[in-house]
Order: C-alpha cells, then structure tokens, then sequence
C-alpha cells in the first residue's frame, strides 16, 4: 500500500486550481462582451425556424410552435421584459419548461423531445470602427 506523498497532494491541489482557469477565462470574457444587439433564435430540428430580436423588443409575445411532420409536436414561448422562457410542452419529461426564464447571451432551452431550441445570441459591436488610423 502506497502513501500520498506531501508532493502528491501538492499536485493534486495544482492540477484542480489549474482545472478552473478556461471557466474563470471564459467567464469574464461574456460579462465584458459589449453586444449590440441580442436576439433569441429558434431552431426546429436542426433548422432556422425564427430570430427574434430582443434588445429591442417591446411588450409580450407568444409564439405557437407545432412541427407538422411529427403531428402532436406543440409548444408556446413566451418573450416578455427581454426574457424568454418556455410555458408550455406537450413532451413527456417537461424539462424544457423547468428551465424557467432566459435572459442573457449563450442561454439556452432546449426540448429534446421536439427538437426545439431556443438560444439567446448576440451580435457584438464592431469595435473597429472605434479606432483612428493615421497616417
């Protein structure tokens, strides 16, 4: 039977501190991200069913989706104050609805089900345009 050496246990700490860097980067690299817009894209099956634009949007819609090729597939999204959450499925598991309310970019609800998700984007500010050149 092996002991755990005290180097051991040093590079087991390293090894998990290290772990959590791509999170930490990740992580302040959306806080900091300066979109221009956002939008909520809806995708059906592997196909573009709609974007909505939420930055701009006003108000409460909701939107009906139902897939014609599997008859029975039906959901209602609900955006309202530039949140989108889902509030109701006809899918067994009702995941999708548990999910509650989305709000920020790289947010997502998906009804595996269905084959339906819904993912906040955004379109970031082209920052080039901020810079001067001379010559």
């Amino acid at each position: 039977m092996k002991i755990i050496k005290k180097m051991d246990i040093v590079i087991i700490v390293f090894l998990i501190v290290l772990s959590f860097v791509p999170n930490i980067i990740f992580a302040k690299s959306s806080i900091f991200a300066n979109y221009d817009s956002t939008y909520v894209s809806i995708t059906l099956d592997g196909k573009n069913y709609d974007n909505i634009p939420l930055s701009s949007f006003k108000g409460k819609k909701v939107i009906e989706i139902e897939d014609k090729e599997h008859k029975g597939y039906k959901n209602k999204i609900l955006i309202k104050n530039n949140t989108v959450k889902m509030i109701e499925a006809n899918c067994s598991d009702k995941v999708c609805i548990r999910q509650g309310s989305i709000s920020k970019v790289g947010q997502n609800i998906a009804c595996l089900p269905h084959k339906l998700i819904i993912e906040i984007k955004g379109e970031e500010k082209d920052s080039s345009d901020d810079l001067i050149l001379s010559h």
